[in-house]
């Protein structure tokens, strides 16, 4: 059966009985709690993200490997990417999971380097994404914003901002590696073109998304990527997902909704619409 991608923090907008948001002025922390069993799905990062869990274990699963973050511990992950998570208790510290998800954006972070008067060392070989401890002076941080989350509506936008600045000065104080690893945020190594877009062609990326990823402007990509396909980025993008879609509603017994979740595209209107634009059918009548 096909699993939605769930875009975050966009999708996460609206609370559930075991998480609670601060989402002001475009800047996003989310607390979240449970009692229940394990839980896994996939999640696609629109900003970068730093996980802290406070009781339970979350693995996250990405580019081939398996980060499993335990109770006081933290890991930084870069936007434009999907990754697969799990959720389970500790047997340690068991019947709940505890974690707050802070979204850091790039304005953000190249403000805090600037106001930090942080520079780049030289090129350095990139950082590899690691599961780090926890230290005092972090754990105290987090447990300053727990209060925010009782009337979250009456915490001021600004207030967010200033808390989220504080959390990187903190971890400036606290690891010189981690830190290198959120300049190189900034700005993608270059990388080679068909490998990122063959990686991201069933997640719902944007093209600003993959010149990210790609380490290109936006203009330098949509050049790049005329000059190897001799085609436009989003009408490539859009051919590959629709042929899979067809595939799907050929062979299986997917639901048109979860197919047109699966295979990148955001909402079930736009689906259909470029899908009988392509075969002159909508994926309901090609499907029957």
């Amino acid at each position: 059966m096909g699993e939605r991608i769930l875009r975050v923090p966009q999708g996460l907008a609206s609370p559930a009985n075991d998480q609670r948001i601060l989402n002001l002025n475009g800047f996003s922390v989310i607390k979240s709690y449970t009692f229940t069993q394990e839980r896994k799905g996939t999640l696609f990062l629109e900003d970068h993200l730093l996980l802290f869990v406070q009781h339970g274990i979350y693995s996250v699963s990405y580019g081939g490997e398996i980060y499993t973050v335990h109770k006081n511990e933290m890991v930084l992950l870069k936007k434009a990417i999907s990754i697969q998570y799990q959720k389970t208790e500790d047997p340690n510290d068991p019947c709940l999971l505890e974690y707050k998800m802070f979204f850091l954006k790039d304005d953000l972070l190249r403000e805090f380097f600037k106001m930090a008067n942080i520079k780049p060392k030289g090129p350095e070989a990139p950082v590899p994404i690691s599961v780090k401890p926890v230290n005092e002076l972090l754990a105290k941080y987090v447990e300053s914003v727990e209060p925010y989350f009782k009337k979250p509506e009456e915490v001021d936008g600004n207030l967010i901002k200033i808390k989220l600045l504080e959390l990187l000065y903190d971890l400036a104080a606290t690891d010189e590696n981690l830190m290198q690893q959120l300049m190189q945020l900034k700005q993608q190594a270059r990388s080679d073109i068909p490998k990122i877009v063959e990686e991201n062609i069933l997640n719902p990326v944007s093209l600003n998304d993959l010149a990210y990823l790609s380490g290109r402007s936006l203009s330098s990509f949509k050049r790049d990527f005329q000059a190897i396909y001799n085609m436009s980025p989003y009408h490539w993008l859009r051919e590959r997902r629709l042929e899979r879609a067809k595939e799907l509603l050929m062979n299986t017994s997917i639901s048109v909704t979860d197919i047109c979740f699966m295979t990148g595209f955001e909402n079930t209107a736009h689906f259909s619409r470029a899908f009988k634009e392509r075969y002159g059918s909508s994926p309901v009548s090609y499907k029957q």
